[in-house]
């Protein structure tokens, strides 16, 4: 069609062919011939039609196009095109070249012409034009009615937009000269062309970066914190470290199913069962304490998101109703840092048996209190009945038997904040217990098994399945006062009630006396409900202890964190 009169009838169906080309004219026979095309938006960066924007080309003497003569633009504004437009993203910025006018929005009914060229820049447009190739349409996208209303991920801009402030961005001064020799750079990307200004700063003169790697030294308030002074300054902590491998070694652990074979390779969407509790013999009659039932714990991978979960399984239990999964729907919703958070419950018989079976997210590594706290037989010495003619041994002594009572607040903090955030819900935990509270690290408290007693005890008989909830509530409080006071003892024993006179008195002796009456308010019956925040006072600035801990802790291990990330980068490096 070079040299010849393009009609509108032809242009018009050039223009909405199903053949549309990208802006360099990419599969075109003639694509030598067309090196660039230039579009401009007036209400987004994307490529769309008439009244987003316009697209302009290189001129010649002929142009039928832009032509004042051509009656193409008054056929596209009768034409309602912006009805079957989407919205714009309000959240695009409209983008304009260095030094282009800002072109004023057009009209849907009347369309001029542009007889000059939009970006008036050297290099963008010139004398030497060429006509509209055969096949080549005006629109960058692939349909107008497809239109992309945002800018492509892939665009080159977005991509220059990094989050990451430059350190030479806070010492180069900024200047009316400096804001005058920004350059507009140009690339495709995917068959559409890009224009954006390169806004990197200069350095500044007399401003040096090392050009090798180095280390950096620990920052002063992590350093000064440590209690070890010759501790190696560029690896990270050894018992960190220890802790991290552990916990891999844990969650990639497999089973032998030569040895295990009743341990089956799958159930439900979970496969790769390793058991974390040793396994009940199968003649075994005898239950648990907590549950009345015989339980087992395993960890399994899911199938549908790959990751690791604990399945608590409950053996020989048939659901006859699911009206309790309203239940389940809202401990599914609980998310706290000291509550093990329950995914889903579901039934199987895959075991050989009918089993109900929770599954919890899993903390490898985890131990429970029980284990780290409570599993010295020795401890209980104080509290055993003496023969006649025994004499008593003298009791312990804080750090000498004890337990420290900063460890023990910080564990009053964590459950109690647990507890606040569970009956805030409406729900009560029901499994304060030694056993059912699981510790990872050094002092971090999660407690486990929730939603387990409110699925095995539920009654259908009730209309009201929250009727009890307060009532389990407050039996939440006295659980938190008998964990609380066998922490203080050291012992289980002491929270039995034959000893529990020996057992306040040994308190009384060793820790504060804010200690004492928090555990005497919550094992005391009260006249009024009441509440997990009325133990707030006695907790008291130590919350704050706490809270400043926990940042020093975090401190920590940021900074080792980021001896393991500078040490890697020296490695992939060299």
């Amino acid at each position: 069609m070079e040299g010849a009169t393009l009609s509108d009838a032809n242009l018009t169906n050039s223009y909405f062919s199903s053949s549309f080309i990208g802006v360099n004219g990419f599969g075109s026979p003639a694509e030598s011939k067309y090196s660039m095309m230039q579009r401009m938006t007036t209400s987004s960066s994307s490529p769309s039609l008439l009244n987003d924007g316009a697209k302009n080309f290189s001129h010649s003497t002929h142009d039928p196009v832009n032509s004042p003569t051509s009656s193409l633009f008054s056929d596209f504004g009768a034409l309602s095109i912006a009805q079957r437009r989407k919205t714009p993203n309000p959240a695009a910025s409209e983008f304009i070249p260095k030094g282009a006018p800002r072109m004023a929005t057009m009209a849907q009914s009347t369309v001029q012409a542009f007889p000059s060229p939009l970006f008036p820049h050297p290099g963008l447009s010139g004398s030497t034009a060429a006509a509209l190739a055969p096949g080549m349409s005006l629109s960058a996208g692939s349909s107008p009615l497809h239109s992309p209303k945002i800018t492509p991920h892939t665009s080159p801009a977005p991509r220059r937009r990094s989050h990451t402030p430059n350190p030479a961005n806070y010492m180069v001064p900024t200047t009316a000269a400096d804001q005058g020799t920004h350059i507009i750079q140009k690339e495709t990307v995917g068959g559409t062309t890009y224009f954006y200004t390169d806004n990197t700063p200069a350095p500044m003169a007399g401003m040096v970066f090392p050009t090798y790697h180095i280390y950096p030294p620990t920052a002063p308030h992590v350093a000064y914190m440590q209690p070890k002074a010759n501790a190696p300054s560029f690896f990270m902590a050894d018992e960190l470290r220890q802790e991290l491998i552990n916990r891999h070694l844990i969650t990639m652990a497999q089973i032998d199913h030569s040895e295990n074979p009743d341990v089956p390779s799958e159930v439900d969407s979970y496969h790769s069962l390793f058991p974390l509790e040793p396994l009940p013999p199968p003649n075994r009659m005898q239950k648990t304490s907590n549950f009345s039932y015989i339980t087992s714990c395993y960890k399994a991978v899911n199938s549908k998101d790959d990751l690791p979960y604990c399945l608590r399984r409950i053996h020989g239990f048939r659901l006859v109703n699911t009206k309790c999964m309203m239940l389940v729907d809202m401990w599914k919703k609980i998310q706290h840092s000291n509550s093990v958070t329950l995914r889903e419950v579901f039934t199987t018989k895959a075991f050989g048996d009918h089993s109900l079976v929770f599954s919890y997210d899993f903390h490898a590594g985890a131990e429970t209190m029980f284990s780290r706290h409570f599993n010295d037989p020795a401890a209980d010495s104080y509290f055993t009945k003496r023969k006649w003619g025994q004499h008593e041994p003298p009791p312990p002594r804080q750090h000498a038997g004890l337990l420290p009572e900063s460890l023990i607040w910080a564990y009053i903090v964590q459950l109690s904040s647990a507890l606040r955030t569970i009956h805030t819900a409406g729900l009560a935990c029901r499994v304060m217990d030694p056993s059912k509270i699981v510790i990872t690290g050094k002092t971090r408290l999660r407690v486990n098994c929730v939603g387990v007693f409110d699925v095995l005890t539920f009654d259908n008989s009730q209309t009201n399945h929250l009727a009890l909830m307060p009532q389990y509530q407050q039996a939440d409080l006295v659980s938190l006062g008998k964990v609380v006071l066998a922490l203080a003892c050291n012992s289980l024993a002491g929270i039995q009630r034959e000893n529990l006179q020996k057992a306040m008195e040994l308190v009384s002796i060793n820790y504060s006396s804010d200690l004492k009456n928090l555990i005497l308010y919550l094992l005391t019956e009260q006249s009024r409900l009441r509440s997990v925040n009325d133990i707030m006072p006695m907790i008291g600035a130590r919350f704050y202890t706490q809270l400043d801990a926990s940042q020093m802790r975090n401190d920590v291990i940021e900074e080792d964190l980021a001896k393991m990330s500078s040490r890697s980068h020296k490695i992939s490096a060299t």
